[in-house]
């Protein structure tokens, strides 16, 4: 005979709570894609043609892959070590540490800019600046080429090294000590054994900086400019159509850019899928 116990609660469905779980997530996923579709109607096929064979529009996009990739090799370079050395070693300061390199994250973007305009025009003083410190020795930064690459390689190396920390945390270190009882020491543990798998993590955080530094606007604005055929990117050339009034052309650059963002984000997810 089956027992009853007395005053069993009686289980509630999930529906409701699933069913608001996928309400808010359609919500934000329906403006997200009416913001893509708003973009993408603006423009006629002919107005997208034109911006993509103009030749202002072909040397901004040539500007962006070159500038986008040299940050991105420089923000894995960085970001690697940096990452490594937080998600394995506890030390004094530690903490502190991990608070500095959020702060191109939070910071705004202009600010970002200027603080890189101040360092380079007026540090240690305006006189002796570093700035014409690189002058005097043929280099340029600010407002040229080298400018945009500094400007998103400031905040795409700080995504990238969230990205590599947990990537770490997410390896397991009893291998690593494994390989240090067999005689290895902490370099050839970690170039034998410990990045070999992180390598998806690598290059996710490759092609996270990349992104990162493709939608990168305004530390570019402030501390590179926006000049037409010399420091124009991407990400200006939509600023630049706007002050021209060519509205149908900055929604042309914000299409492309949309389409690279969409192509760089599927790459990351496919990487993290495969692990």
């Amino acid at each position: 005979m089956q027992q009853i116990l007395p005053n069993t609660p009686q289980l509630k469905s999930d529906k409701p709570f699933i069913a608001g779980l996928f309400g808010f997530t359609l919500l934000y996923i329906l403006l997200i894609a009416m913001l893509v579709v708003a973009n993408a109607s603006y423009i006629t096929w002919d107005k997208l043609m034109e911006a993509i064979k103009s030749d202002a529009i072909q040397q901004s996009l040539s500007l962006t892959f070159l500038t986008c990739t040299i940050t991105a090799i420089l923000s894995v370079i960085f970001a690697v070590p940096i990452g490594y050395t937080l998600s394995r070693f506890y030390f004094r300061g530690r903490t502190l540490l991990d608070t500095l390199l959020d702060i191109p994250i939070i910071l705004p973007p202009l600010v970002v800019g200027l603080s890189l305009l101040i360092l380079f025009n007026s540090f240690p003083s305006r006189d002796s600046s570093l700035e014409n410190w690189l002058n005097a020795h043929g280099m340029h930064v600010t407002f040229h080429i080298p400018a945009i690459i500094l400007a998103q390689f400031t905040v795409a190396a700080a995504f990238a090294v969230r990205s590599m920390k947990n990537t770490f945390d997410q390896i397991s270190p009893r291998s690593e000590m494994v390989s240090l009882t067999l005689g290895c020491n902490r370099a050839q543990a970690f170039w034998s054994v410990t990045l070999p798998q992180a390598g998806r993590g690598v290059l996710s955080a490759g092609v996270l900086a990349w992104a990162r530094a493709l939608g990168e606007f305004g530390p570019i604005l402030v501390f590179a400019g926006a000049t037409r055929g010399r420091t124009e990117v991407l990400a200006t050339s939509v600023f630049l159509e706007i002050n021209i009034g060519n509205l149908g052309g900055a929604a042309a650059v914000s299409l492309i850019l949309t389409t690279l963002a969409i192509s760089t984000i599927l790459i990351i997810r496919l990487a993290g899928d495969r692990k």
